[in-house]
């Protein structure tokens, strides 16, 4: 008799093994050579998660002397601003948007696509592609394709992802803090490049466990956004808190979460919390509710 899989085990395989396709990402020097060159001039687009990794990437590519890199999910990209190249990013390459966008620019901008699935549509189309197939997931809900795209990226961009990789599994096998999965509300804040981490741990909190989630700059979480910070509610940093920020959110009541790691590594550690809390709620994230693998449009 074949064993129904736990709520959530595919998730957790897949979470669970960031450190080791990081690391085989960083040291993917020939396919990171594929990204466009230091001094061109890029966009990076991708849907859901994939704009979060875009506007992490922009922002490393930038604040490293690369060349001015912007950042759009894709059904929102500009086509006549004249970028040198157009890094696409999409687990499974069959994105609707992202195969539209393709198409408009195919013949006038370059297209290097980053993909899971290396049989997808998108590969036909892109003019480069960067396949990881190695990072690629049975769940819906997507933790390592996502962050080893950004392993990639941060490596080409000449950072030493050693640290990360050694931060993510100390993670993994230690234990979180009590109480980390059991808040009313989360708010998630970054700063420069980990604002798209602060995104993306909004967007997998709220798939897999169906919570209220929001998620700022944390200079901007002061103008507005810190009304909601309550006593049972968690405001989690990702990185370095902008001076005073962790007693303004103290003094609401609220619990103000940070931890001393490569901010990535805590992403990995809320991807668990996340998806302890869904189980908790009999929930299961490899099949969330109203969601797919791919959004794939009607003609």
């Amino acid at each position: 008799m074949t064993e129904t899989p736990s709520a959530g085990a595919h998730m957790r395989a897949e979470l669970n093994s960031q450190p080791e396709t990081w690391a085989r990402a960083a040291g993917m020097r020939a396919e990171q050579g594929l990204l466009p060159a230091k001094g061109a001039r890029i966009a990076v687009v991708g849907c859901g998660t994939s704009w979060f990794m875009a506007q992490s990437y922009a922002a490393l590519r930038e604040a490293a002397g690369h060349g001015e890199t912007d950042a759009f999910t894709a059904s929102e990209a500009p086509t006549d601003r004249g970028y040198d190249a157009i890094v696409a990013l999409t687990r499974s390459g069959t994105t609707t948007e992202v195969l539209e966008l393709t198409e408009r620019v195919k013949g006038s901008t370059p297209v290097v696509a980053v993909v899971g699935d290396d049989t997808s549509p998108l590969v036909d189309l892109a003019d480069t592609v960067i396949a990881l197939p190695f990072a690629d997931e049975q769940s819906v809900v997507q933790t390592r394709f996502a962050t080893t795209a950004l392993a990639l990226f941060r490596a080409s961009v000449g950072e030493d992802l050693d640290g990360a990789v050694s931060d993510a599994r100390a993670v993994l096998d230690g234990a979180d803090a009590e109480g980390l999965g059991d808040a009313e509300q989360y708010s998630f804040l970054g700063l420069g490049w980990t604002i798209g981490l602060a995104h993306e741990a909004a967007l997998k909190m709220r798939e897999s466990s169906q919570s209220w989630t929001e998620s700022y700059s944390a200079m901007e979480y002061r103008h507005g956004p810190i009304a909601i910070a309550a006593p049972g509610r968690i405001t989690w940093q990702f990185g370095t808190a902008p001076e005073g920020l962790e007693e303004q959110v103290r003094a609401t009541g609220a619990r103000f979460v940070q931890h001393p790691i490569d901010p990535m590594a805590d992403l990995v550690r809320l991807h668990r919390v996340a998806l302890d809390r869904a189980v908790g709620k009999g929930l299961d994230p490899d099949q969330p509710r109203n969601l797919t693998r791919s959004v794939i449009l009607d003609a």
